[in-house]
């Protein structure tokens, strides 16, 4: 499991990419583990409302730019273009090829890697990591204002935007409310019955034929920016609308 000791703090200060170091879009950021309430009963897929514990994990401050894709896999699939925009138009089978190469980083501890957040991690770190009795349940990723959070319908005039341009969460987080939807390491489920309550990703390869998508979009109105609602599309599909971000695990799976 990752612990916020000085070693692994001085690894999540470094960036991901062994190619160009110097990329800042790369910092990751530490979240420590804890339990939440994930879900929400107004919509069937989101439901039922359910306690899942999150391990400690170290999830990318921003989605994946263009820099950063561009310096790992030596081309630019992105319709918006722009370095420090998040990368499009890039499949679930894509971010595979991306991960399979920046895991090849020197500098990585035995048994650690990079891999997608589980649909778990990646709601638990947009709704800020604490204990329900101790945050507040904003509806979006570090408030319940998106034109301060989040880049969508009104406010992107139809494009993807710089990263970090507006407010982190209170984990220091950005972008998780609009600009790209992020894949997830899931395979879809239409609601919450059975599912993980550890925080690991809910994988069902013989019915799983699409993954899941989280976060909202440039092109979206402010219902669909929510940070418990959910997506899904087919692991080959790819739009300008979908990016991805990254989590750095363990040889213990967090």
């Amino acid at each position: 499991m990752l612990k916020p000791d000085k070693n692994s703090l001085f690894m999540l200060k470094l960036p991901f990419t062994h190619i160009h170091p110097d990329i800042d879009t790369s910092e990751l950021v530490l979240v420590p583990g804890g339990a939440f309430m994930m879900g929400r009963e107004k919509y069937d897929d989101e439901k039922p409302i359910h306690k899942v514990t999150v391990p400690t994990l170290a999830i990318g401050k921003f989605p994946v730019t263009q820099e950063l894709w561009t310096a790992v896999m030596g081309n630019n699939p992105a319709y918006f273009i722009g370095p420090k925009r998040p990368v499009e138009q890039v499949s679930w089978k894509d971010t595979q090829l991306f991960l399979k190469k920046i895991n090849l980083d020197s500098r990585l501890k035995p048994g650690q890697g990079f891999r997608l957040p589980t649909e778990a991690e990646w709601e638990y770190a947009a709704r800020g990591g604490k204990d329900p009795d101790q945050r507040p349940a904003y509806t979006y990723a570090g408030g319940d204002k998106l034109d301060e959070v989040g880049w969508y319908i009104d406010n992107s005039h139809n494009e993807t935007k710089p990263v970090g341009l507006k407010l982190p969460n209170e984990l220091g987080i950005c972008d998780l409310s609009g600009n790209v939807l992020e894949w997830c390491e899931d395979t879809w489920h239409g609601n919450y019955k059975g599912a993980p309550q550890d925080g690991s990703a809910w994988v069902d390869k013989k019915k799983g034929v699409s993954h899941v998508l989280r976060g909202g979009t440039w092109n979206n109105r402010p219902p669909r920016c929510r940070s418990s609602l959910r997506y899904s599309i087919a692991p080959a599909d790819l739009n300008s609308d979908i990016g991805f971000r990254v989590v750095l695990f363990s040889a213990s799976g967090s």
